[in-house]
């Protein structure tokens, strides 16, 4: 069990949502306010800024290392990309507090120290390591001396990596950590996301899980809450046909609002392992089989398989007495539409005495 911003989460609890704005304010502040105020329309518990510049992030180089080749940026350099997808410095004190205004949890990943620094100023409820940082261990130990909430992506990282950010977090003395399951495609195949990695990892780890998806649509995150996700990452836009950096993968409002609801109903889905009936079930019992009499029969008179039937609805004895009542007589006169229950039996006792046949 973490607590971000007073919000528990855990097994036992309903998934929390973080809508991931990353590049989608299109370099406009306004837009990454309406974003958040839509984010808390829809539902989500929390949106989630990155924090970073380009020159904190790589060198202004255009050497062919520095040069991103095919998928959704290809062409262009990581200084070009990290300039144009990064959120300022000076935009995150407005948008932290028109969380807080609204009552949205914000929190960001920092990408440096100075990231560090400057969300620890904003008094960030927690932080989230990238999958592309999870291997930087100096900087997942500097976010856990502050004693905040972790949250690691695993997109990328083998099982050694991944113990090694754990060891890195708990050394550093983050006490609330979560691991999210991620495969860094942008976008995710369907069929590449893996989703049994969500249970083993929590088996394995012994902490709290999720996922971090990059797949089109909903369908994935929602499984994955069958599968032990508390904790669901997607990256949402007001507009796909805004172009951004992250556009393309990205969840518009009306799909967001309906993930956040279909998590939560498939976490209120899974309920318990247990086979007693539900209070919902109770009305239809009486739509179930049971023996009637069809033909009229006198009191005394033997039942046989041409007056009695098992028939709808339920209100009568259960179909598994119909052949141990065949030769049995009628306790009183029954007329055809009569449920037959234990009173119309003479010779109900001896029924009792006798295994019933399958």
């Amino acid at each position: 069990m973490i607590s971000i911003d007073g919000r528990e989460i855990g097994a036992d609890t309903p998934p929390y949502i973080i809508a991931e704005l990353s590049a989608n304010h299109n370099g406009n502040l306004e837009r990454a306010l309406e974003t958040i105020k839509m984010a808390k329309s829809a539902g989500a518990d929390a949106v989630k800024l990155q924090t970073y510049t380009a020159s904190t992030l790589t060198i202004d180089s255009d050497k062919e290392d520095f040069k991103i080749r095919g998928g959704l940026w290809d062409g262009r350099t990581l200084y070009d990309l990290y300039e144009e997808a990064h959120t300022p410095y000076e935009w995150h004190k407005q948008l932290f507090d028109y969380a807080n205004e609204i009552d949205i949890t914000c929190f960001s990943t920092p990408f440096d120290e100075t990231a560090v620094d400057l969300l620890e100023d904003l008094n960030t409820p927690a932080y989230k390591i990238a999958s592309f940082e999870a291997v930087d261990i100096p900087l997942i130990h500097y976010v856990a001396q502050t004693g905040k909430p972790m949250i690691i992506s695993t997109g990328m990282a083998n099982l050694e990596e991944i113990d090694e950010a754990v060891e890195a977090a708990r050394d550093g003395g983050c006490n609330e950590l979560a691991l999210l399951h991620c495969i860094s495609g942008y976008p995710v195949p369907a069929e590449q996301s893996n989703l049994l990695t969500i249970p083993d990892m929590a088996d394995r780890y012994k902490l709290v899980v999720g996922l971090s998806d990059h797949t089109l649509g909903t369908s994935v995150a929602i499984t994955s809450v069958a599968l032990g996700a508390r904790i669901i990452e997607k990256h949402v836009t007001m507009d796909r046909s805004e172009k951004g950096p992250d556009s393309e993968f990205s969840l518009e409002p009306n799909e967001l609002k309906q993930l956040c609801e279909d998590c939560n109903n498939a976490w209120l889905s899974l309920g318990e392992a247990g086979y007693e009936r539900k209070p919902v079930e109770n009305e239809s019992m009486k739509f179930r089989r049971s023996v009637y009499v069809v033909e009229n029969i006198k009191k005394g008179e033997k039942f046989t398989e041409k007056n009695i039937r098992r028939i709808r609805p339920g209100y009568g004895l259960a179909p598994k007495y119909f052949k141990k009542i065949i030769g049995l007589t009628a306790s009183k006169d029954m007329s055809r539409g009569d449920a037959v229950r234990q009173e119309n039996v003479n010779e109900w006792d001896d029924i009792l005495e006798t295994k019933l046949s399958r």
